[in-house]
């Protein structure tokens, strides 16, 4: 099925603009208008204090804990003490849990395990896809890719799928090895497509296998808010679908803007985690604060940090996450200084740079999103778990939640659980954190956790160069 890659009125939408680090000032957005576009990734996250889900959007929004958390030294084996663990570390676990480095992987991003109980973990920036053996022996599994990103397996376990910068490809897997390449999509677009003249700032891609046979892959937005994405072919900031046996891939979803959480759950629904704006501009035509006109197009620092909410959304065909002209609004009494948030059915609110006045799209007519992360908590891997955890956490999804620069104080960086039965997904919980001290500093930025065999959680780090094992008690 084709669909349209939109469905705004066919008009020239207005340039794009620079994300820009935080100023402690109010910025009307006109003076930006002939800045050149600048692709910039966002990178937020949330803290590990337990709150409950309506919270202040004057503060840090952080998810409530999955359990008690308690601080647990992080376990350094021999000979992986290098940098940042040349020091002890601590990070915030259930009570009873464990955390211990399993593995070193410099620039460590997404992961699966294969049929076999090894782990895979992709390395873009060397164009390879490692596998961790149980004992935590690593040895390369595929060389010499294009930023490898996603990887994802058929429902039967006997194919690879990976997501390079300009392709999807596929190959069998069995007995620790991958042969017979197959092209599942190509002519992906990356910084290196012409029409994009290098200037690419989300090209990493994600890619899931449903049941019925179809694979999704995730096309990022060049920029910040780059209108001309979504009438490039293939559309760019959208989720796209090959069918079963294959064929050409075709939108399934539109309007997400960075969707590098990418998943299928169990019962086959297809969800993705969504990296949203940066910079947005207050959308409301009155005064914020004690500003005594309105502010009404100001980018607000204070407002900045607390929107927008990011996108847990249900994908269906068809659907329209609304980027760029609409943002998630977590308000309960929404443009409200201090407004306590919600992050449950989120509706959504025009955005006052790309559609003021809903011009270009009715924002009041998408679907609130089910589940969102406070603002620029920049959720990276996605992955449902299984019963080899411990309840609660044996029904629901993880994510790697990277920690964020457009917010002050910076989110925090940590692991997600979400929820999910009946089809409903539930609100964020912290499972793990503790990676940012009360000044901002890191020293880890989880990207993606996944449920091991041995009833483990294990999650990748960039920053860290390492792999973690989270495990329950007893295992």
């Amino acid at each position: 099925m084709r669909i349209t890659a939109h469905d705004r009125a066919r008009r020239p939408g207005p340039p794009t603009r620079p994300s820009r680090p935080l100023r402690h000032t109010r910025r009307r957005l006109a003076a930006l208008a002939c800045l050149p576009v600048v692709a910039v990734v966002a990178a937020c996250g949330t803290g590990p204090n337990p709150v409950t889900n309506a919270v202040s959007g004057s503060e840090a929004p952080v998810g409530a804990a999955a359990a008690d958390l308690v601080p647990a030294q992080v376990a350094v084996p021999d000979g992986m003490a290098t940098g940042p663990f040349d020091q002890p570390r601590e990070a915030l676990v259930p009570q009873g849990w464990t955390m211990s480095v399993f593995a070193r992987v410099p620039n460590a991003r997404l992961a699966a395990w294969t049929p076999d109980g090894n782990l895979l973990v992709s390395v873009p920036d060397e164009g390879r896809v490692l596998l961790l053996d149980p004992s935590g022996g690593q040895r390369p599994l595929l060389e010499g890719l294009t930023q490898p990103h996603g990887l994802a397996f058929s429902p039967d376990g006997a194919t690879l799928y990976v997501a390079e910068s300009d392709r999807v490809a596929s190959w069998s897997y069995a007995g620790g090895a991958a042969t017979g390449e197959q092209v599942v999509a190509d002519g992906l677009p990356d910084a290196n497509s012409p029409d994009l003249r290098g200037a690419y700032g989300h090209e990493l891609k994600s890619v899931a296998a449903g049941p019925d046979g179809a694979v999704y892959v995730s096309i990022g937005s060049t920029g910040n808010i780059s209108v001309e994405d979504l009438d490039a072919t293939p559309p760019r900031a959208s989720i796209l679908r090959v069918p079963p046996g294959g064929g050409p891939a075709e939108p399934f979803a539109v309007g997400v803007r960075n969707g590098t959480g990418l998943a299928v759950a169990p019962d086959g629904a297809v969800w993705s985690a969504v990296n949203g704006r940066d910079n947005v501009p207050y959308p409301y035509d009155r005064p914020y604060g004690d500003a005594t006109g309105s502010s009404f197009g100001e980018v607000i620092d204070e407002y900045v940090t607390a929107h927008p909410a990011e996108s847990l959304a249900k994908l269906t065909p068809g659907r329209n996450l609304g980027w760029p002209y609409c943002n998630p609004e977590p308000d309960t009494d929404p443009g409200v200084q201090g407004s306590a948030q919600d992050f449950t059915d989120v509706p959504q609110v025009a955005d006052a740079e790309m559609n003021p006045g809903g011009r270009e799209l009715d924002c009041g007519a998408l679907a609130p999103v089910e589940q969102t992360f406070p603002a620029h908590s920049a959720p990276l891997g996605l992955a449902f778990t299984s019963a080899a955890l411990p309840a609660p956490f044996g029904g629901g999804a993880l994510a790697g939640v990277h920690g964020s620069w457009n917010a002050d104080p910076p989110r925090a960086p940590e692991v997600a659980f979400f929820p999910y039965a009946d089809g409903r997904m539930g609100p964020q919980q912290t499972l793990v954190g503790g990676f940012q001290d009360p000044s901002g500093a890191r020293w880890g930025r989880p990207v993606a956790a996944v449920t091991g065999p041995d009833g483990a959680v294990y999650v990748t780090d960039d920053d860290a160069g390492a792999v973690y094992r989270v495990a329950p008690p007893g295992r």
